[in-house]
C-alpha cells in the first residue's frame, strides 16, 4: 500500500484586493508605476484589473503544478480563508484533476496577511486504500513563555507571551488504509530586511529556530522523545530556510557555474542535529534538490531547498528507496536550472509571471 504526499507554498492564494500600494510605493506592483494615476478610485479600478487578470493565469499554472504533482495527500501554505480553497479546488482544480480532493482542512492561523496552511486529501488513494481524518489540532495559540523560547535575540517588539508560530503548527492524525500518519503543517518565519548588520535570513533566524524547536516539542510531547522515531509521522512545509544552497556565479553571455555551498547555521539543524527526522530530497544529486531561485540581481542569486517532506526515522528506513519528486514546470523563466534539468515549461508562463508559484511543489510515495 502506498501513500502520495506532496507540499506546496501555492504563494498568495488570495479573495482579497491589496490597495495599499496607492499611499505605500513599496507594496505598489511595478506596472502601476507606468501609468498616471490621479486619485486612489482610479487605483484601485486598475488594481481590481491587474489583479484578476495575473491570477487567471497564475492558478492554472498552479492547478497544473498540483495535477503533475499527483498526490494523494496536499500540503498547501498561503492560502487565504476556506472559500479560496474551494474556489480554486472547484474553478481549477476540478478542470484539471476531476473529483480529486473532497476533504480539505484548515484553520486560520496568525499571519498578519492572513494566510494560512491547509491539506487537501483525497477519499481514497490511488490503489483504493481509504483516507480518513481522524482528529485535526492547531497550534497557533502557543506562546514563547508556553514552552520556555523566549530570548532577547527573538528581535525588537517581541514578547514572552507573543505566540511562536508566524502562521501555524497543523497536526492531523490521519488513517491510510487502516494504518496511522501524523501530519505537522507549517510555514515558519519568512526572510525579512536585514537589521544590525545581518542580512534578512540571519536576522530572521531566531524566530525559524524557536518555531522549529516548538515542532520538535510538539512531536516529542506527543509520541515520547524516545519512541518518536519509530512512529509514522511527516513534517511538511515551507521552511523558509536551508542548509545548503546552490550559488550562481556568471552571466548569460558567458554562463552560468552553480556552485554548492553548506551553511554554517540553520534553523533546521533542529530537526536534523541528532537524526530526529531525515530529509530524503538529500537522495537526490546535491545540484538538484532546489525548489526556490532567490535573487537580489548579479550579486546575490541562489537556488535552495525551502519546501520540505521531514519523515520519521521509521518511515524514512520503510521508504529506504523513494525519491522525492520536485515539479519545476511551473518555474518562470527567469530561474536559472543547473545544466541537464532544464524542463518545459507550462503554457503562457512568463519570464517574471505569471508561474505557478515562486515555490516548487514537492512530492513522495511513501509505503505505511
Amino acid at each position: 500500500m502506498s501513500l502520495r504526499l506532496a507540499t506546496f507554498n501555492i504563494e498568495n492564494l488570495m479573495t482579497r484586493f491589496d490597495f495599499t500600494g496607492f499611499r505605500n510605493q513599496l507594496r505598489q506592483d511595478r506596472v502601476l508605476r507606468l501609468f498616471d494615476i490621479r486619485n486612489e478610485a482610479e487605483y484601485q479600478r486598475l488594481e481590481e484589473a491587474r489583479t484578476v487578470a495575473h491570477t487567471d493565469d497564475a492558478r492554472q499554472h498552479s492547478a497544473l503544478a498540483i495535477a503533475d504533482a499527483d498526490a494523494d495527500i496536499l500540503c498547501l501554505q498561503e492560502v487565504d480563508n476556506m472559500a479560496a480553497l474551494q474556489a480554486f479546488e472547484y474553478g481549477y482544480l476540478f478542470r484539471m484533476v476531476g473529483n480529486g480532493y473532497r476533504q480539505k482542512y484548515l484553520i486560520e492561523g496568525n499571519d498578519s496577511r492572513g494566510i494560512d496552511v491547509c491539506v487537501l486529501m483525497r477519499e481514497e488513494t490511488r490503489d483504493g486504500q481509504p483516507i480518513e481524518c481522524v482528529d485535526v489540532r492547531s497550534h497557533a495559540s502557543v506562546t514563547y513563555r508556553d514552552f520556555g523560547l523566549y530570548t532577547p535575540n527573538l528581535g525588537p517588539g517581541l514578547n514572552p507571551d507573543d505566540k511562536i508560530f508566524k502562521r501555524d503548527c497543523l497536526e492531523m492524525d490521519l488513517r491510510i488504509g487502516g494504518r496511522p500518519l501524523t501530519l505537522y503543517v507549517v510555514h515558519f518565519k519568512s526572510m525579512g530586511p536585514g537589521r544590525e548588520g545581518l542580512d534578512g535570513r540571519q536576522s530572521t533566524m531566531p524566530i525559524r529556530f524557536a518555531e522549529a524547536r516548538a515542532v520538535r516539542r510538539i512531536v516529542e510531547d506527543r509520541f515520547g522523545r524516545n519512541r518518536a522515531a519509530a512512529k509514522n509521522f511527516a513534517i511538511c512545509g515551507d521552511m523558509n530556510d536551508y542548509q545548503e544552497k546552490l550559488s550562481i556565479e556568471g552571466d548569460r553571455r558567458n554562463g552560468y557555474r552553480f556552485v554548492p555551498v553548506r551553511e554554517e547555521a540553520s534553523a533546521l539543524d533542529v530537526f536534523t542535529a541528532d537524526g530526529f527526522v531525515v530529509n530524503p530530497v538529500e537522495r537526490r544529486p546535491v545540484e538538484d534538490r532546489w525548489t526556490l531561485y532567490h535573487s537580489r540581481g548579479p550579486e546575490e542569486r541562489h537556488l535552495c531547498q525551502l519546501d520540505y517532506i521531514w519523515l520519521s526515522p521509521a518511515l524514512a528506513e520503510r521508504n529506504a528507496l523513494r525519491v522525492p519528486e520536485i515539479v519545476r514546470a511551473g518555474q518562470p523563466f527567469r530561474t536559472l536550472f543547473p545544466p541537464g534539468q532544464e524542463v518545459e515549461r507550462y503554457p503562457r508562463i512568463g519570464w517574471d509571471r505569471p508561474k505557478a508559484s515562486d515555490h516548487c511543489p514537492v512530492v513522495m510515495t511513501l509505503d505505511l
